[in-house]
């Protein structure tokens, strides 16, 4: 779908909530609807515009990317003024809106009464989520770009392995930098986030942050990583064992692992979001380690590399076609070591589509 087309979809729950228009502060929300790039901007969708006639949809920034703003979004006007919201606030009025969405969860309590300085006749609406709601299920173009960071993320890995670089006596850190270069020399514009390593027993700290710890033989290494191409984000963990798996570790691993393939098999358009996590956590809590995995089973990625809908026990609501999500269970021994299984994966009418195709067999990289 064409920005444009976003905006037309966006337009439709503008109506239902009966709003004139929406204000879009978060500049993950405004990428996705315009384009825009920049690291300053607002947008205004005017509910009763069309595709053809946005001339009451605006975009907002400021001089220094006067430039960029004409290449990325050319379909829209803009205003150039270093206040974007107030800007677009200040024009709605004029365009006649009485009734203005904003996005409450991204507005301050103090930038919410800067707006109403400038609300000349117009009620600002709380609004929050609208454009996650579209963002939640992805289109083909979306999901070639997710699809090309986790290619990114799949050879960086392998060259990581093949060329030994997961061996005693190197660092977290120094593992954790060699994976974020191996990703950018294949394509990415840098890590989706602080890449995780983690070795021995901080296998078991689900989100571990690298130190000068070094890899030792015997260890369980848990790496969750991803590639950022063109504002994508993928996610993938994966644990290898440094030599010869201790029995405990290959139960371990083996009990994951099946939670991860029960997860992955139950997605499916129009089951609820909670029972896949139940169809993972359940083969965890038949196997007495419950307590041992205390995280949610996986989340939208996308623009943001967390994001609608959350695979969790309290996750509300059902699986769409479209739909990019994790699943990642793991189970985490204080002081011994932790495994995590994670992929991510396209919600399609016939299942679930595998991005991350590196293979999950357990490695002993001996």
């Amino acid at each position: 779908m064409t920005t444009p087309g976003r905006r037309e979809a966006l337009r439709e729950l503008l109506r239902a909530a009966e709003l004139d228009a929406l204000l879009i502060t978060d500049l993950v929300n405004v990428r996705y609807l315009s384009g825009f790039s920049g690291s300053n901007a607002a947008l205004v969708v005017h509910a009763e515009d069309t595709i053809g006639d946005e001339r009451r949809t605006r975009l907002a920034t400021d001089g220094r990317y006067t430039e960029q703003a004409a290449s990325e979004v050319p379909d829209l006007g803009r205003v150039i003024e270093r206040s974007c919201d107030r800007a677009l606030v200040t024009a709605a009025g004029h365009d006649g809106v009485r009734r203005l969405g904003f996005e409450s969860g991204h507005v301050t309590v103090d930038a919410h009464a800067a707006l109403g300085e400038v609300a000349d006749g117009v009620t600002l609406v709380r609004a929050p989520g609208l454009p996650q709601r579209l963002r939640a299920v992805k289109d083909d173009t979306e999901i070639e770009l997710l699809r090309a960071a986790c290619t990114s993320a799949d050879a960086a890995l392998a060259d990581l392995i093949d060329t030994g670089g997961l061996r005693p006596g190197r660092t977290e850190r120094q593992v954790a930098f060699e994976l974020e270069q191996r990703m950018r020399e294949h394509g990415a514009q840098g890590p989706s986030f602080d890449t995780i390593v983690a070795a021995g027993a901080h296998s078991a700290i689900p989100h571990h942050q690298p130190t000068d710890a070094v890899l030792a033989q015997g260890d369980l290494v848990k790496m969750d990583f991803g590639a950022l191409r063109d504002g994508y984000h993928s996610d993938m963990t994966r644990t290898v064992v440094l030599g010869r798996a201790a029995d405990w570790q290959r139960e371990l691993y083996e009990l994951v692992a099946r939670a991860q393939a029960a997860g992955r098999e139950a997605l499916g358009v129009g089951v609820e979001l909670s029972a896949v996590d139940g169809a993972a956590r359940t083969v965890i809590a038949d196997a007495g380690r419950g307590p041992e995995f205390p995280h949610g089973l996986g989340h939208g990625v996308g623009l943001e590399i967390h994001e609608a809908p959350a695979l969790a026990a309290t996750g509300a609501g059902t699986l769409s076609a479209g739909m990019a999500v994790t699943v990642e269970p793991g189970v985490y021994l204080a002081g011994r070591g932790g495994v995590r299984i994670e992929d991510t994966l396209v919600v399609r009418p016939e299942g679930a589509e595998l991005l991350t195709l590196t293979g999950k067999e357990l490695r002993e990289l001996v």
